[in-house]
């Protein structure tokens, strides 16, 4: 029984072209579309699997939408007289209306039911004349580039000075800031040497200490008054005492 016709539409349709150097890593595109009503699971498979990186490589393409496929092919020494055989087949097959697991919708598919696209695939190594020409293009600058590139430079440069001066003057006040608290910690330092230094001296000075004698003299003359005063009246009593 024929198989189905391929309902993808693939650009390319038959080849895949890496152009070098391949040096590196080297990324071709396949866009997949579907043009149906139904959505459609797809894989990519190839005869070099060590050689290429496919993603993605296998899922499902809803209606009318389409995705881009990276096939990148791994570096490798390139020889100009040796022909690839390296080849990709893009398979399909109409994914059910009530489909839950893609894997088992390719398990339990017919062979009739499944679609396929084969590609090749074609290494090209870029010619001299494009080096040059590409170089060429790379350093051409046209006048009006320049003069663009000069007076964008002036700006972004005056804003850096601008931004420099800015910084200046902000330590510039930090360390103002940094001396006003030194100076001020050491006004409070002397202001409270000082008046220790003052309390220090009243307490040593002459008239304190006369002071201090007065007030003792007081006090004395104050006690003998006091002893004087009970002595009298000790005396007192024992007069009436004999007196009675």
């Amino acid at each position: 029984m024929a198989r189905t016709e391929q309902v993808l539409v693939l650009e390319p349709q038959q080849e895949l072209k890496f152009r070098g150097p391949f040096t590196d890593v080297v990324t071709a595109t396949l866009k997949l579309t579907n043009p149906t009503d139904r959505n459609v699971c797809f894989k990519v498979k190839t005869t070099a699997p060590r050689r290429y990186c496919v993603r993605p490589n296998s899922g499902i393409i809803d209606a009318g939408t389409s995705i881009n496929v990276s096939v990148m092919l791994q570096p490798f020494e390139y020889d100009p007289n040796e022909k690839s055989k390296h080849k990709f087949m893009v398979q399909s097959i109409l994914a059910p209306r009530d489909m839950t697991d893609m894997e088992g919708v390719w398990k339990e598919a017919k062979p009739e039911e499944l679609m396929d696209s084969k590609l090749r695939c074609t290494f090209e190594m870029p010619l001299e004349n494009d080096k040059t020409h590409e170089s060429e293009s790379n350093k051409t600058v046209s006048p009006s580039t320049s003069v663009k590139t000069e007076h964008s430079a002036l700006p972004k440069s005056a804003s850096a000075s601008l931004d420099d001066g800015e910084v200046k003057k902000i330590m510039e006040e930090c360390r103002q800031l940094q001396m006003e608290v030194q100076r001020l910690r050491e006004e409070n330092k002397q202001i409270r040497e000082d008046d220790g230094l003052r309390k220090r001296k009243v307490a040593t000075s002459p008239s304190n200490t006369v002071a201090r004698s007065a007030m003792m003299k007081d006090e004395g003359l104050s006690t003998r008054v006091l002893a004087l005063c009970l002595l009298f009246f000790v005396i007192g009593a024992i007069i009436g005492k004999l007196v009675l």
